[in-house]
């Protein structure tokens, strides 16, 4: 028998998300859909006519043609990019700290990505990936793990069978095509999760910039394109030309919402508000009060002064005395922010074009006025440089004494590409290789007191052989990250002991079910759900089911159940606010325990908004006891349970 994901999946079509937005936003533009004899759909019927007629042509321009990324595979990518994960979440009990709330993912992204869409849809502030290369050297082999036949993909794709064999073919290739393919879903699951004044960057060289700009361009939207940075990385390779550098692209979800980044810190800025006299810059006259500060000395200043940049006092005794202007007088100059230098005048807020707030303006000792602003925004160069992949290097083998990852990038450049980061955002790396992006987030929330949370997935990709990692006795990749963190995390305490940063997290495993316990599941025999080691819940392991359930129901890693106990039986509830109170039955249950769950549920003495069951646990007769005594609840609407496999 079939999971409830394994049937969803298999009704899933390269545009199910797409259609899903569409009759969400757009009802009107769908009539009547085809079915059969069973009331299910076989064809949707969209009007693209109506659709342009909702648009207001004045602003939206209708293109006839287009100008598109084609590669092979893209349709099965889109494909990946709607389904659900078919593995279960198994939390790392013997390594859990309870009190963390970074999370650390060990299993393919992909699945990840698919589990975590439920409870972290846009709440990503900022995405950090640093995706294989695809040099040809190893760094990339495209590797399909769902094994469609070519057969499958035609009819699930609409494809041709050529097409669909050319496909099947790039499992174990390193192509351009393999290399999108991988990369497509990937983004599009990742433009899910950010917020919409989220921003992902990603790191990339020159096998696979263009390739990257175009796929970013049709994922994220041309127009949400942020920058596209040049990292000058100390490593160098010579051919006709030195090659010094890669990049690094940035995205927005949406850039219209996306605020200029803030400085986190306070510093003021001062400088002359006066310029060369010319056609940008003309002569103009303003009236100064008495009272303005004036540092400087008691003085009588000439009516002229200034070469290149000439002061006239075309009214009044420009003086000073006791620090401030002594004498109302009206000055001519060539004032480079005159409307500001007036809006303050008459006592309003001012902020210049960068969004910093000018503070105030006051006349220097040469006598030029001069104004103060707080650095309210920052303006990071699209040319990184004085951060190479040696200062990346020297940071792991500090923490362990040896280079047991190689060329990993710096937590200085993972910082340089967070200004827009703050207290409480969630900051996700799917490539976290060394976990460097952890390391960063626990530096910044040390030194600015944030309490950035952290998301980071690693595959357990085994070492290389005879590597320094190998030698040290690291078998994964993973483990290396883990170990990275825990390191870090016991550096940064001791350079600020009084931090109250979070410097944990929890590790947890995408396993996919046994297939002993899926050939049970199948034959759909109570007797044959028992296994050595137990029956089938106890197989999975409950913690294991509700913590995949949790994420599924939208109440993230960091929520904590509440143990019901029903005579004996332990339920489980979770409570949040915006999703409701959900209970969860997941072992084999009896009637007492039924009969508890009813009174508790009928005296007001347990909220429930839903009730979900695990099928498999559930025998028949319990399981039509427990939902004909839920509709029939007294003193409360009744509840239809929700059986899950």
């Amino acid at each position: 028998m079939k999971t409830d994901i394994q049937k969803s999946n298999e009704a899933i079509t390269p545009n199910s998300r797409e259609l899903t937005i569409l009759k969400k936003y757009f009802p009107q533009c769908f009539s009547k859909p085809d079915t059969d004899e069973n009331g299910n759909i076989i064809k949707e019927h969209f009007d693209i006519e109506k659709l342009t007629e909702l648009l207001n042509k004045d602003e939206v321009d209708i293109k006839k043609e287009g100008f598109t990324l084609n590669f092979l595979g893209k349709s099965y990518a889109h494909y990946q990019s709607n389904l659900d994960s078919e593995t279960v979440i198994v939390p790392d009990e013997k390594n859990a700290e309870t009190n963390s709330d970074n999370v650390y993912i060990v299993g393919d992204n992909l699945d990840a990505l698919q589990h975590l869409k439920y409870s972290y849809a846009e709440m990503i502030k900022c995405i950090y990936i640093d995706p294989p290369y695809n040099t040809g050297k190893d760094d990339f082999v495209y590797n399909d793990k769902f094994g469609f036949t070519p057969k499958e993909l035609v009819e699930k794709l609409d494809i041709s069978e050529e097409e669909a064999e050319r496909i099947c073919s790039m499992n174990g290739k390193c192509t351009h095509s393999a290399w999108l393919t991988f990369m497509y879903p990937r983004l599009a699951l990742a433009r899910e999760l950010l917020r919409d004044d989220g921003v992902i960057f990603i790191s990339i060289d020159d096998n696979e910039q263009a390739n990257l700009k175009r796929l970013c361009d049709e994922v994220f939207g041309e127009g949400n394109n942020l920058i596209n940075c040049i990292w000058v990385n100390g490593r160098t390779s010579a051919s006709h030309f030195t090659k010094s550098h890669e990049y690094i692209l940035g995205y927005a979800k949406n850039i219209e919402l996306l605020p200029l980044f803030e400085y986190n810190g306070r510093e003021n800025i001062s400088d002359r508000t006066i310029k060369k006299p010319g056609e940008k810059n003309p002569l103009s006259d303003i009236d100064f009060p008495a009272g303005i500060e004036f540092e400087c000395e008691d003085k009588i200043f000439p009516n002229k002064f200034g070469q290149s940049e000439p002061v006239e006092i075309v009214k009044g005794i420009f003086e000073c005395k006791n620090g401030k202007l002594a004498n109302p007088v009206t000055i001519r100059a060539a004032w480079a922010m005159a409307d500001m230098i007036k809006n303050w005048l008459k006592g309003e807020r001012v902020i210049d074009q960068k969004g910093q707030v000018v503070s105030r303006f006051y006349f220097k000792s040469n006598g030029v006025l001069q104004y103060e602003k707080i650095k309210g925004t920052i303006h990071p160069s699209s040319v990184i440089q004085n951060i190479t992949t040696k200062s990346g290097t020297n940071e792991i083998d500090n923490l362990f004494g040896k280079t047991v990852f190689p060329f990993p990038k710096a937590t200085d450049l993972i910082k340089y590409l967070m200004p827009m980061t703050k207290d409480e955002d969630i900051i996700l790396d799917f490539f976290s290789g060394s976990g460097t992006t952890a390391h960063a987030v626990m530096d910044l929330n040390a030194n600015d007191t944030g309490n950035r949370k952290f998301i980071m997935v690693q595959l357990d990709e085994p070492v290389k052989k005879d590597s320094e990692a190998e030698k040290a006795g690291y078998k994964t990749i993973d483990e290396i990250g883990r170990e990275r963190i825990r390191r870090a995390a016991a550096k940064i305490k001791a350079e600020h002991p009084d931090t109250t940063a979070d410097l944990g997290f929890k590790t947890y495993y995408l396993k996919s079910m046994p297939k002993e316990t899926l050939d049970k599941i199948k034959t759909f025999d109570p007797n044959a759900l028992i296994s050595s080691d137990g029956n089938i819940i106890k197989s999975l392991g409950e913690k294991t089911l509700l913590q995949t359930w949790q994420i599924k129901d939208g109440f993230g890693f960091n929520a904590v159940p509440q143990k019901i106990d029903l005579s004996g039986y332990t339920a489980y509830l979770l409570d949040d606010e915006k999703i409701g109170k959900y209970l969860y039955l997941l072992g084999d249950i009896e009637e007492k325990s039924i009969k508890e769950l009813i009174r508790k549920i009928e005296s007001l003495e347990l909220t429930v908004d839903k009730i979900f069951i695990y099928g498999y646990s559930f025998d028949f007769n319990m399981l039509t006891s427990i939902t004909t005594n839920l509709k029939t609840l007294k003193n409360r609407n009744p509840l239809e349970p929700i059986v899950r496999y």
